[in-house]
């Protein structure tokens, strides 16, 4: 059972306090966990929960906010963090993005949207579609109500058809003159390659998204050519389980619109599309940089918007950096980013300059990590391909549409 939810800003102000039993918990331990917070390495590493000396807690970090749940007692920890996770992608939804500024203009909203999700403590609506139903997204339209009106609620006085449904994710009714489905399948390879050039790590995070406009109450079936090389799958509740255990086959009846049907790992991958080659030669209080980017393995896609960032270390006092493809820029924090968009097939893309080290360094000690960035369109990169997908309870043949995307998560470069 939690206790409270906090949403702290980047810099650790309390932006948002939600109580949601008898027992108050005090705003001090948001002082103790960003405290501990900074205390680690890599604050956005830090674990998801934390057992402070007072309160178990559980932390969700999204686009620089912090979703903080506290519990006095032991409840299991993929129920909080699943329920933080599920808070921060409504809220996201709702508002079309999450950053600070955007929270504080809605805050009406925001605690409508928690009092609806969570009920003394427990979660107990947590779909969009119901959701979106009972609380009025916010718009234009509406905020101009609220100030003329003074009633600054969107709470609907009527409870949705779909909370006594056996399909609660789905609305009840749903009509299209044009049934259509399509399902995107979206991965990010996490990479690191060492000093040496040796692929270290390389893995796949993919999800299959589904944006569904069908009428009635339709029953979908998706296979895959390869579900054997699929790990750690997760499901959006309307998935039945029972199907895939035995047969590797996704059976549901979606949510209306756009929604998560499944994500999924692929371990262990032997290359990754694209290479990154830094060399560092430093003497006399100065560093000469090259850095050489080509296609590795060519995946009979077009790679682009490549980038690379890399954070100069401290001892450095100034960079001249050019390239002979794309730009570079170099920030005041110290932060380079070259950006080479797509690339060419008449010349490898390179960089190169000089770093100034610090007056009495005569060599560099501590070597950059590069940050890559590409997006290759219409492949997957794990090997994952839809085999067919059946919609039944239609009276209509649907349009059904496939895309597929790559992209790079994590992949770091150490020099």
């Amino acid at each position: 059972m939690l206790q409270c939810i906090f949403l702290l800003s980047d810099s650790g102000e309390v932006m948002l306090e939600k109580q949601l039993t008898g027992h108050r918990v005090d705003r001090s331990i948001c002082a103790w966990f960003w405290e501990h917070a900074l205390s680690q390495a890599d604050s956005s590493k830090l674990q998801p929960v934390i057992a402070s000396p007072t309160h178990y807690l559980f932390q969700v970090l999204r686009e620089g906010i912090t979703f903080l749940a506290c519990s006095q007692v032991e409840m299991p920890p993929l129920m909080a963090i699943e329920f933080l996770c599920r808070v921060a992608d409504v809220l996201s939804d709702y508002l079309g993005g999450l950053n600070e500024d955007v929270i504080k203009d809605n805050f009406v909203i925001v605690y409508e949207l928690l009092d609806e999700m969570i009920d003394n403590g427990f979660p107990l609506t947590t779909e969009p579609n119901i959701l979106r139903e009972m609380i009025a997204p916010p718009n234009i339209v509406s905020k101009v109500l609220s100030v003329v009106t003074g009633n600054s609620s969107n709470v609907s006085d009527t409870l949705p058809g779909a909370t006594a449904s056996c399909v609660p994710w789905r609305t009840t009714d749903t009509k299209y003159a044009n049934n259509e489905v399509y399902v995107d399948l979206v991965e990010e390879m996490d990479a690191i390659i060492n000093r040496d050039g040796i692929l270290v790590k390389c893995e796949i995070y993919g999800e299959v998204q589904v944006n569904s406009h069908l009428s009635g109450l339709p029953d979908l079936t998706l296979s895959f050519a390869n579900p054997s090389i699929l790990d750690d799958v997760r499901f959006h509740p309307c998935v039945r389980f029972r199907p895939w255990e035995s047969d590797q086959i996704l059976s549901f009846v979606p949510p209306d619109g756009q929604f998560k049907l499944m994500s999924y790992r692929v371990r262990k991958l032997k290359s990754t599309p694209i290479y990154v080659k830094p060399q560092l030669t430093s003497d006399a209080g100065t560093c000469r940089i090259s850095v050489l980017v080509g296609i590795r393995n060519d995946p009979g896609k077009i790679i682009d918007s490549v980038t690379l960032d890399f954070q100069l270390p401290p001892c450095v006092l100034s960079a001249d950096l050019s390239s002979n493809c794309g730009s570079v820029n170099i920030l005041s924090s110290k932060k380079c980013s070259w950006s080479i968009g797509r690339i060419p097939k008449d010349k490898t893309p390179s960089m190169s300059g000089t770093l100034v080290l610090e007056t009495g360094l005569e060599r560099l000690h501590v070597f950059p990590t590069f940050e890559v960035g590409f997006r290759i369109m219409g492949i997957a990169l794990s090997g994952v391909k839809i085999d067919k997908l059946d919609i039944k309870n239609l009276p209509n043949k649907p349009y059904k549409g496939f895309r597929a995307l790559t992209r790079a998560g994590e992949f770091e470069v150490r020099a």
